[in-house]
């Protein structure tokens, strides 16, 4: 067998051609960097692995599956004559899983040991003790957003002998470290618990605004907001509303609204708050996890079978 493929940017690797013709002998392969060669190239083709936007679609008359290179893409990538086609979409999701849930864990470790305090202090060169700590094993962690990630963070906080409830719109029951699953309809019954939010959700139609000026009324005035999953997901003038009113005890950011963060804006001076500028899925192995994932989900094509991580298009994940 065999089948046709147009790889477009972004996150191929040049070696892919070469790595699926030893696996699909008969395949047709070819690797467009712009959008002009995939125009001459994608009317024939079965599949299709990158970005590809309405033009290219529209000239995509043979098109079962796309390839998706992100587990969360640009807004818009999943534009309304992709959701209403027949095309299969399969994206990146579990790739990153350890490297995001240990990040989680080290802006959670560093509130309940008071750095987001010291760490200025140093700074500043100031000797100056007597910060409260958290004790994990009283502490109550939740997470919203329970799919690899998620999960993966719910184990590790179980390690350390917090109290985990998940939130999450899929799950039938609690996966592995997780005491309590609720739905999402239940989120301001939850929040109230919590010493940590941990918020891991893509951006979606439900999760644009998930966290507002209700959402952070509701938490614990103690309690630390950290989110590695979108900047959509959060409304960052409530946000910024919700520290300067002690609303909650700080917040650590991965992903914003707006990237980069401008310069200026109030988050990057607020006591309270660690920020990183969207490095938190960073570490080694993504182009092999990368590679592994297309080239397996190829030979499924090939070969009729199930792909994996195939995508709720109406929902972006």
């Amino acid at each position: 067998m065999g089948f046709k493929l147009v790889i477009c940017p972004p996150n191929y690797q040049e070696h892919w051609p070469e790595l699926l013709r030893e696996e699909i002998p008969d395949i047709d392969v070819q690797v467009c960097p712009t959008v002009g060669e995939a125009m001459e190239v994608i009317g024939e083709a079965d599949a299709a692995f990158g970005d590809i936007v309405p033009e290219l679609l529209e000239r995509a008359h043979n098109l079962k599956w796309i390839a998706c290179p992100q587990a969360g893409p640009r807004a818009g990538y999943y534009h309304r004559s992709l959701i209403e086609s027949d095309v299969v979409v399969t994206n990146t999701r579990e790739i990153y899983n350890d490297h995001i849930s240990a990040h989680i864990m080290s802006l959670l470790l560093a509130f309940a040991r008071g750095l987001q305090v010291y760490i200025p202090q140093q700074v500043a060169g100031v000797w100056q003790q007597g910060y409260p700590t958290t004790y994990l094993p009283e502490a109550t962690a939740v997470i919203v957003g329970v799919g690899g990630i998620g999960g993966e963070t719910a184990q590790l906080c179980a390690e350390f002998g917090m109290t985990v409830l998940g939130v999450d719109p899929r799950l039938d029951e609690p996966t592995q470290g997780l005491a309590e699953l609720h739905r999402p309809d239940d989120l301001l019954n939850v929040l109230p618990r919590a010493d940590f939010v941990i918020v891991t959700v893509p951006e979606t139609p439900e999760t644009q605004g998930l966290f507002g000026a209700e959402q952070f009324r509701a938490m614990k005035s103690g309690a630390f907001f950290i989110n590695i999953g979108r900047g959509a997901t959060v409304i960052l003038d409530d946000l910024v509303d919700a520290l300067r009113a002690g609303e909650i005890g700080g917040a650590g950011l991965d992903v914003f609204q707006v990237e980069p963060l401008p310069a200026g804006h109030p988050l990057w001076s607020m006591p309270g708050v660690l920020i990183t500028p969207h490095v938190a899925g960073n570490g080694p192995y993504l182009e092999q996890r990368r590679t592994e994932l297309f080239i397996d989900n190829c030979k499924r094509f090939n070969e009729g079978r199930q792909l994996r991580n195939v995508v709720d298009k109406a929902n972006w994940f």
